[in-house]
Order: structure tokens, then sequence, then C-alpha cells
């Protein structure tokens, strides 16, 4: 039946469907969570074991648990992924990492929660989210671009084995697997603690559900297709500027997974808002000030480029197949943010 889809439809329109599909899903979950790398850092940053971490790391566990449970069963095979199969940069994801971190405490958001704010009529998140993917596109194919390629040509590491985490530690799909219902256990067990609602607690769930949906769909779509796809999951800077440039340098959009994420994820988490009361607008103010948004958002749009993925296409589509650089990549937009966040607010020093 796919292969006939795909075949009259053609591989671009489907995979743009299932980008929708994973988009509304991820847009929904995401914004009645709360999910946010950058709320989770803050809290630690400040010494608490809050809600928001909470959050964070049911999501990161359940798409964890959720991608390797698929491998385990043979439903799906990232081997060929980007994150694993080529060439991959350690340099690119400890500098672009903790640019990253950085720039989302500055900005009060990474590029996925800067696209699920724009959504519920926030404005600032959408001036910030479209300064992000200007820099991106810049630090992917214009004026930043050498910067960028020299910083990553600092440190290589081949793909294959090497980029592999389960590979380099001898670990198995099954053993993460369990590993990772034991984290859930302990992530929902201290949401419980931290009073979270039920209903936030199972949208964060949702959100790692959607990470492991859009490696399975693009994965049955390769498989089927007679064309070469590559398969990925949940990102958002790379789509974004793709979805931008398409839109302002051409009359058709290069169709694709990530053309339908990025308005899936408006369209759910717009729609979540409106059905919760939460969407309003929001601008810029005294408390808010737009050049420390904008230098925020400068970071993470090159700082993404250069780590090979945002807080959630490194952190949590490639954290979820242990790809070596994503977990370097994630691991140093925790140490940037945490550091930024606690010297932005460290007390005044008294003078006698």
């Amino acid at each position: 039946m796919l292969e006939n889809m795909i075949e009259t439809y053609g591989e671009g329109a489907i995979l743009m469907a299932v980008g929708g599909l994973v988009g509304v899903l991820f847009g929904a979950t995401a914004q009645h969570s709360r999910f946010c790398l950058r709320a989770a850092t803050v809290e630690v940053a400040e010494g608490k074991l809050g809600p928001r971490l909470s959050i964070w790391l049911i999501a990161f566990s359940s798409g964890v648990l959720a991608v390797q449970s698929l491998i385990v069963l043979g439903w799906l095979d990232v081997s060929e992924s980007r994150q694993l199969a080529t060439t991959g940069s350690m340099s690119g994801a400890m500098i672009g990492g903790l640019m990253f971190g950085v720039g989302m405490i500055l900005a009060r958001g990474c590029a996925s929660r800067l696209l699920v704010l724009s959504a519920t009529g926030n404005l600032r998140a959408i001036v910030t989210g479209l300064v992000l993917t200007l820099v991106a596109q810049s630090a992917l194919r214009g004026a930043l671009s050498p910067a960028r390629e020299q910083l990553a040509s600092l440190w290589l590491v081949p793909g294959g084995t090497m980029r592999s985490l389960l590979l380099q530690t001898g670990l198995t799909s099954a053993l993460a697997a369990m590993i990772a219902v034991v984290a859930l256990g302990a992530a929902l067990w201290h949401s419980h603690r931290q009073s979270v609602k039920t209903s936030h607690a199972i949208a964060a769930v949702g959100v790692g559900l959607a990470i492991a949906l859009g490696w399975l769909g693009t994965y049955v779509v390769a498989m089927n297709s007679f064309e070469v796809v590559a398969i990925s999951s949940v990102t958002f800077t790379g789509p974004s500027t793709d979805t931008l440039m398409g839109l302002v340098n051409s009359t058709e959009l290069p169709l694709g997974f990530g053309i339908g994420l990025v308005p899936g994820v408006f369209v759910g988490a717009g729609a979540m808002a409106l059905a919760t009361k939460e969407a309003r607008i929001q601008r810029f103010g005294p408390d808010t000030p737009m050049e420390v948004y904008l230098i925020g958002a400068a970071l993470m749009g090159f700082g993404s480029m250069l780590a090979g993925g945002c807080a959630v296409g490194a952190g949590m589509s490639g954290g979820a197949i242990f790809a070596l650089t994503a977990w370097v990549a994630v691991g140093a937009m925790w140490v940037g943010a945490m550091v930024t966040q606690r010297v932005l607010h460290r007390p005044a020093l008294v003078i006698a």
C-alpha cells in the first residue's frame, strides 16, 4: 500500500505528511507539558531538581525507550542515519553546544521552544526565531560557513562504530531500553513528588514518542522507496532554514519531512494553546530587552549548525539513537546554559 502511495504522490509528499503528523504531536505535547531544555538547566543551575527537569527527563527517557524498543523489535534500523553513518565533529559538538547553551539562556528558549511559543502569540519568540534561522542559514551556506567549517574540522570522528555510543561501550539496544525504563520510572516518580500535573507528564511522554515516530516514519518510507531517502527525526534549525529560504527564494517548496514538521509543530502548539486558553500576545518590554534575545538567537543559530543539531535535533533525536556527537553536544549545551545562568544571576558584590 505504501509503495503505491509513494508511486502516486512521490517520496517528498509522503515524507511531508509524516513530518506534519509528527509535528502536530510534538507541538501539542511540547506546549502542554512545557517541555524545555533551557528551563531544566535553569533549575539545576539554581540548585533545584524541580518540575521542569522532571518533564525533560520524562521526555528524554521516553524517546530513548521508544526508539531502542523499535530497534530491538526489528522495526527500525538507524545505522544509516546522518548522526551515525557520516563523519562527525567533536569540536563542533563541543563549541557549538556551548554556544547554543549560552544562547538559549539569553533568548529564554531553544529553537523548538521558540517555535512552540510563536504559535501561542509570543511575538518575542517569532522575532528571535527568525534571527536564529537567518544566522543558521548563513552558517550553513552563507558568509559564516567558512568559520563553521574551520571550527568543525578541528576534531573529526569517522562515521560508523566511532560515532555510536552503544558500540563504543558494548551496550545493546535491549539493555539501553531497560535502562530507559528505569530512568523513566524515576522521572515519573520525581514528577509526582514535584506535583507535576498528570496531563503534563503524559504530554512529556508524547514528546518522546514523537521522536520515535519521526525515526520510524522516515525509515518506513526509505524502506519502501526506490529512491535514496535519508532517515531522520525531529530537529528544527535545519528544517526551519529550508522552509524560510524556500518561501523567500522559490515559488515551490522542495517537499520533505522537515517541510511538514515545522508547520505541523506550529499547528499542534497553536491548537493546544487555544484549547487550554493559554494563547496570548506577548511583546518585548523593559524586562525582556530585544538586544539580549537577538544575541542569544545568533549564538543558537551558529551553534546549532556547528553542533549538528539543536536541543531537540541533537539532544533528543540524536540522543535517542546514542550518537556520540549528539551526547557531547547536549552535554555542552547543559554546561553552557548552567554557567550562563549562574553568571547572569550571581549575587551582587558587596563593597565595604
